[in-house]
């Protein structure tokens, strides 16, 4: 009678757990590859977003000045400067002499914090200019090449 003799295996390799380093280089350069596709478009958005709401603010200001000049007879309120816009908030008196509540309930600021600015001249102006110095914060003069954010269709072309 033969023995029967166990027959010895190679001892097994412990399985493998974790990541190579190569493996870890190569998903951290894809990660890195989308990441420069998609944060311009991010970035953008986000601009475009601020004007927007710029734009917005600028509307509810207008109106809250035609609100203004109807009870003032048709009259825009003359002057410019971010001090035109901040009476706006304030109390004020009608043509005839009525007080009246502010028209806004407080000094609007555009999308970078900043105050807005107002020009109106009766001689000249059918409606008062209301605009923001927008993302630079320099004042462009409504010039085309400015990136103003503004309520006349002349400085946004």
């Amino acid at each position: 009678m033969k023995l029967m003799t166990k027959v010895q295996r190679p001892a097994v390799k412990a399985l493998r757990s974790g990541f190579t380093l190569l493996e870890l280089l190569i998903v951290l350069g894809i990660i890195v590859a989308l990441a420069a596709m998609v944060a311009p478009n991010l970035i953008g958005s986000a601009q475009d977003a601020n004007i927007s709401t710029t734009r917005a603010t600028i509307r509810t200001v207008e109106d809250a000045f035609k609100r203004k000049a109807v009870k003032m007879n048709g009259v825009f309120d003359s002057g410019s400067g971010s001090e035109v816009i901040r009476a706006l908030a304030q109390p004020w008196e009608d043509a005839l002499g009525k007080q009246q509540q502010p028209v806004l309930e407080e000094v609007p600021r555009d999308a970078w914090n900043r105050e807005f600015q107002y020009a109106y001249d009766s001689n000249t102006d059918l409606k008062p200019r209301i605009w923001s110095f927008g993302p630079d914060g320099q004042d462009g003069g409504g010039s085309k090449s400015s990136d103003d954010v503004s309520n006349l269709s002349r400085d946004t072309e």
